[in-house]
């Protein structure tokens, strides 16, 4: 079943303007559309709506060290909290951190990269409120974070 993701604004990337109305329809692991909500509800209209408070944009790639946490698992998914759902592989330092990231869908890069909603690309999103603080994360189209 595909999920329309829709907040105050979406950004295709971070530094793109903010388009107000904007949607992001998701099925499975993959984007399947971008554009205004109506638009994006009339190609999917079974989708289920969730409604963000904020900005939805890309979800991020943490570039530090894993926040301290009592687990592999907890690290991993501290850095989701944070709304990014790929890690540096220069702070991913053991097979247990490794093996974490992987179960849950996080990707590890050997570069910090620019993220960017596309069109049959990987779904990860993420929404942050105005004060910054990150509300929402979906990671390869799993909904894997959310603030209450």
């Amino acid at each position: 079943m595909e999920t329309i993701h829709t907040a105050d604004a979406v950004r295709v990337t971070w530094d793109s303007e903010p388009v107000k109305g904007g949607a992001v329809a998701v099925g499975r692991d993959r984007i399947g559309a971008v554009g205004k909500l109506d638009d994006v509800r009339e190609a999917f209209p079974r989708a289920r709506v969730r409604r963000w408070p904020g900005t939805l944009g890309p979800a991020r790639v943490h570039e530090g060290p894993l926040p301290d946490a009592p687990s592999p698992r907890e690290r991993v998914h501290e850095v989701l909290k944070l709304g990014a759902v790929a890690v540096l592989e220069e702070h991913v330092d053991s097979a247990e951190l490794r093996a974490a990231a992987e179960r849950n869908d996080v990707v590890v890069l050997p570069s910090a990269r620019r993220t960017a909603i596309v069109p049959t690309g990987r779904a990860d999103l993420a929404v942050f409120d105005a004060a910054g603080e990150c509300v929402a994360t979906v990671c390869a189209g799993r909904l894997v974070h959310r603030r209450r």
